[in-house]
């Protein structure tokens, strides 16, 4: 395994992780943005209004998201493994 290989997986394996956490986490920054607006506007400062509903929609997110994020997993560790036999295949 060359150099260039070496840090094309490392490129792989962050494309992965931006494309496998990326979406709940653009889901939990709107509806931070959403109750920090809405906080702002009632002047409600309730610490329980921020964190409860982006518990509950991260979990839905996630339960939601899951069949992408495994099969997305999957795809990408089949690769890294594809690629590993070619390593050693003469």
């Amino acid at each position: 395994m060359t150099e260039t290989d070496a840090i094309e997986v490392c490129r792989e394996a962050i494309l992965a992780m931006i494309f496998i956490s990326g979406p709940i986490l653009t889901i939990m920054l709107v509806v931070g943005i959403v109750i920090s607006l809405f906080q702002a506007l009632t002047q409600i400062q309730e610490q329980t209004l921020t964190f409860v509903p982006k518990m509950l929609l991260g979990f839905a997110a996630t339960i939601f998201l899951a069949p992408f994020m495994v099969s997305h997993l999957v795809t990408f560790t089949q690769h890294i493994a594809d690629r590993i036999v070619a390593i050693g295949a003469p």
